[in-house]
């Protein structure tokens, strides 16, 4: 666990994320109270994008043609 005083964090902030990002627990105090605790953020999923699968499917041009198993409820 890395303690550093408010004070000082500025200086260290690289030094302090790259220390959370590695899952260290990293508190940042003032007068000796823990005042911050850097936590990583899981990675969010991306939004989802209109389109982005274009040309990634293809259907065959008699999707939409009567089975032969159905022929005897098809009239």
């Amino acid at each position: 666990m890395q303690q550093v005083s408010l004070r000082d964090a500025p200086q260290q902030l690289s030094h302090l994320v790259d220390a959370a990002v590695r899952g260290e627990v990293v508190l940042i105090t003032t007068e000796n109270h823990e005042v911050i605790r850097l936590v990583v953020i899981k990675h969010v999923k991306q939004q989802r994008q209109f389109g982005s699968a274009k040309g990634l499917i293809r259907m065959s041009d008699d999707f939409d043609a009567p089975l032969d198993d159905f022929q005897e409820y098809m009239g």
